[in-house]
């Protein structure tokens, strides 16, 4: 395990919640892999796994409908196997969530628990599965 490898995919991590701040949902599509391999779980019903398309939607909805979001990453512990590498950590999140039509907020402080699997595909690290849970 290099450390290079080792930063690159905390690289992919930390980029996946930045969308949160700053709200470039096409940096989803870059971060995770399009496949029929790919899926998520959280603890937001409906709680069935997701494929792709569906967890990529409900990201988008997720980060774009929080403002002032922020995160933090707390004791990421990143285990490489060859091409294939899992990421277990802490998550703080809060921020607003925004109500459009009613023009109202709610402040919300989230801790939770994820973990990423992610694959090596062309010397570029992909996240694979997403399971996020609150603590």
């Amino acid at each position: 395990m290099s450390n290079t490898d080792t930063n690159r995919i905390l690289d992919v991590i930390e980029a996946f919640f930045e969308v949160g701040r700053t709200k470039d949902t096409a940096t989803l599509y870059n971060l995770q892999l399009d496949d029929t391999r790919f899926s998520s779980f959280s603890d937001v019903p409906p709680l069935d796994m997701k494929d792709f398309k569906t967890t990529l939607m409900l990201e988008e909805l997720r980060f774009v409908s929080i403002s002032d979001y922020n995160y933090k990453m707390i004791n990421p512990k990143v285990s490489i196997f060859g091409d294939s590498a899992v990421v277990a950590l802490e998550l703080q999140q809060t921020g607003m969530l925004v109500d459009n039509k009613n023009y109202t907020g709610e402040h919300i402080s989230v801790d939770g628990r994820a973990t990423f699997v992610l694959v090596r595909i062309n010397r570029e690290w992909k996240i694979v599965h997403i399971h996020l849970s609150r603590s």
